[in-house]
């Protein structure tokens, strides 16, 4: 069985092919409206795409697992994307990520127990000028040291709690 074997309400996809079309020149924009609606994509979503488009589950899974963007299990709140790209690792980032991990209790590719952060890194942001940088949500934070990464971090949570 799949690992996201609960099954996702796929007419939430309806309003996305009106929208976009059924084109299989679109698959890259109905994906991202896709992840958009359920945070991920999930293997039923995916399946339903590509009858949609027209297109083999192989394609849109290959587009899919291409591009860093998409996401093929769930993530937290807060998704942390942390730059190891020549300048940002030139710059630091393996120090970064190991004070990332060590103050969140995870590794790459993971989501802490509470559900709050998930950690990705990324081989670019295209924010080279700011490396070592890394993104929460949709914030850059660069410049950055171990301790400010941490902080940074921390201050996300606090909102949380507030």
């Amino acid at each position: 069985m799949c690992s996201d074997c609960k099954k996702s309400d796929l007419t939430l996809l309806d309003a996305v092919f009106d929208e976009c079309g059924t084109d299989s020149g679109s698959l890259i924009t109905v994906l991202q409206r896709a992840q958009e609606i359920y945070g991920w994509l999930p293997t039923d979503v995916m399946y339903k795409i590509a009858e949609k488009l027209s297109v083999s589950p192989a394609r849109v899974m290959g587009v899919a697992t291409f591009y860093t963007q998409f996401r093929l299990s769930p993530v937290g709140r807060h998704l942390i994307m942390l730059c190891k790209g020549t300048a940002c690792h030139v710059n630091g980032a393996d120090g970064i990520e190991k004070a990332v991990c060590a103050e969140l209790n995870i590794k790459d590719g993971e989501t802490t127990a509470d559900g709050l952060f998930s950690l990705k890194t990324v081989a670019c942001l295209g924010c080279c000028s700011l490396s070592p940088v890394m993104m929460i949500d949709e914030e850059a934070y660069g410049s950055l040291t171990p301790s400010s990464a941490v902080a940074a971090i921390r201050k996300v949570k606090e909102s949380e709690q507030a």
